[in-house]
């Protein structure tokens, strides 16, 4: 099964390389990459060119962006990646792996790339939840079957909350496979805020969903 890699970006010019580096091997193998720039001021553009397969303009946002690529790609399985991820080897061994299993849709553990102890158990409490509650959330590299995608209809174009609204349809079709090789996802968000006051505002924005806020107000809060 062929994957399309799809990766949003939005001036990410310090992270944009060294992800597609990681992916180098999967596009030489002929998987699929496909960069959608919501708009990028910095070099993101001009550094990924040479890297990917698809270089798309879209509007800013990532559920725009990443059903632009999605409209674009080719291959059998839709693989969203966060610009500021890394991918080590054997979580991408392990996917393709799983995708010649028939998987329907899924996602990956996520390890946070800061040293600060606490990080390890936000991490271990945010894989437990996912697997548990079969939602996925951006960072976690959500995977899904093209025909699946197209079934539920996207990404529904909010500013916040994409990937749990995709989770929710995807998850009345099958629960998600969850991967134990795991991602690696930037902490700079997590540091920069303060690693408490950040877990206790992701909680109180994904609370506030689940009882009906209105994305674009929450979104404003998450900036």
């Amino acid at each position: 099964m062929r994957l399309s890699i799809i990766i949003p970006t939005l001036n990410e010019a310090d992270a944009i390389v060294a992800l597609l580096g990681d992916l180098a091997a999967l596009r030489a193998a002929g998987h699929e990459l496909i960069l959608v720039d919501g708009g990028s001021t910095d070099t993101t553009q001009a550094l990924a060119e040479p890297l990917v397969d698809r270089l798309l303009a879209a509007p800013r946002g990532r559920a725009a962006q990443m059903n632009v690529g999605a409209q674009a790609a080719t291959g059998e399985l839709l693989w969203f990646l966060h610009a500021d991820s890394r991918v080590p080897a054997a979580t991408a061994e392990a996917l393709l792996a799983a995708a010649h299993t028939g998987v329907r849709w899924g996602r990956c553990d996520v390890r946070l790339s800061g040293r600060h102890p606490l990080l390890r158990v936000i991490e271990r409490a945010m894989n437990l939840r996912s697997c548990l509650s079969g939602i996925a959330t951006g960072d976690q590299g959500l995977f899904v079957t093209r025909a699946d995608f197209t079934a539920v209809g996207g990404f529904p174009d909010i500013p916040l909350m994409e990937d749990i609204a995709l989770s929710r349809r995807l998850r009345r079709l099958a629960r998600p496979l969850c991967l134990r090789p795991a991602l690696i996802t930037s902490s700079r968000r997590w540091e920069s805020r303060g690693i408490l006051r950040t877990m206790v505002l992701m909680w109180r924005l994904r609370l506030a969903y689940a009882l009906g806020a209105d994305p674009a107000r929450l979104a404003r809060l998450y900036r």
